[in-house]
């Protein structure tokens, strides 16, 4: 029997539920997948290297090969074409159930270990986001390796993984951006050298590994995902982190925050606006997700199209970091 099946849209703070897709449902293809496993299936078979390194099973290819023995019916007799355990059919190549998402995850990871380069030699050394930046590069490169794993093959521990990493990202950004414009980074004292951290840092940094632990550990616990708490936790998050970076692009007239810790409240750079623009950027990125419609060629999607979109944000975004970190606004003012 074909069980009960929910997808969840991770990465970013935005949800579809599907329970048990209306391709999957049907009759023809339950009885496509049956005939299909009596007669290659058993007692035994033996796939090709790239599938069965993939993990694929039998049943598995079976599935595969009715969905679009069925798509190609459709299309043919200019039917509807159906979505099969919450996912549009797509051609495979070497094993991979979604290559175009997989390829454009492939390309943000590309552009985040670039910004993470870039962070590391022109970012000056003793800048107290340093290590923030960088920290957060590595868990974005992280998380865009899993989501590649998740769509080369959706099982339930390529899942929980490319889920766990996409809230990492989103919460590590949300702890780094609170220390960035609170100025509640760590300084070094000027009289022995020592670090100093002030009590708001050591809650701020406790409240964040706990919530990270605790989200973790309850959708691992649970005898079934919850993606109704887990969109509503990345929805929070995100939308927090966004809210705080309009904080910064506000016009110098309406100074809700200090930009810099050596510049007055009322400073604000020339190119603050990058803020409000990265938002936007992710924000009308993200609407992809709303318009969803059957891959172009059984290959691209808006979830691909979405991927494909997030990576020059992503450079972006990195030129913005840096930008923001060589401003004159870190400098003391010579006496």
């Amino acid at each position: 029997m074909l069980c009960v099946y929910r997808w969840v849209l991770a990465t970013f703070p935005f949800l579809v539920f599907v329970v048990a897709s209306s391709g999957d449902r049907s009759s023809n293809f339950q009885n496509c997948v049956s005939a299909c496993y009596g007669d290659r299936c058993y007692p035994q078979t033996t796939l090709s290297l790239t599938l069965r390194l993939t993990r694929w099973t039998c049943t598995d290819d079976c599935k595969y090969q009715c969905m679009h023995m069925l798509t190609d019916i459709a299309l043919h007799g200019s039917s509807t074409i159906h979505q099969y355990y919450g996912k549009w059919p797509f051609w495979r190549l070497f094993g991979m159930q979604e290559p175009a998402s997989v390829a454009f995850s492939l390309w943000n990871m590309y552009y985040h270990i670039q910004g993470w380069r870039q962070l590391r030699s022109r970012m000056p050394s003793d800048h107290p986001m340093r290590p923030y930046y960088l920290t957060w590069a590595i868990v974005s490169i992280n998380a865009w390796l899993w989501s590649s794993v998740f769509h080369t093959r959706d099982l339930p521990n390529t899942e929980k993984l490319d889920y766990f990493s996409a809230a990492l990202v989103i919460l590590y950004a949300l702890y780094h951006t609170a220390l960035r414009l609170f100025n509640q980074y760590p300084t070094r004292s000027c009289e022995d050298g020592r670090i100093q951290r002030t009590p708001v840092y050591l809650l701020w940094s406790s409240i964040c590994t706990i919530a990270y632990l605790a989200h973790v550990t309850y959708l691992s616990i649970l005898p079934r995902f919850d993606y109704t708490y887990n969109m509503a936790f990345n929805l929070t998050v995100g939308f927090t982190h966004n809210l705080l970076w309009l904080l910064y692009s506000l016009p110098a007239s309406l100074p809700l925050i200090r930009r810099f810790p050596c510049k007055a409240k009322t400073y604000r750079p020339s190119y603050a606006y990058k803020a409000a623009a990265f938002v936007a950027l992710t924000t009308a990125a993200t609407a992809l997700e709303l318009f969803d419609f059957p891959p172009w060629g059984r290959i691209i999607d808006a979830h691909a199209l979405w991927h494909l979109s997030t990576a020059p944000i992503a450079k972006f975004w990195y030129d913005f970091l840096i930008k923001d970190s060589l401003d004159d606004g870190w400098k003391e003012p010579k006496s």
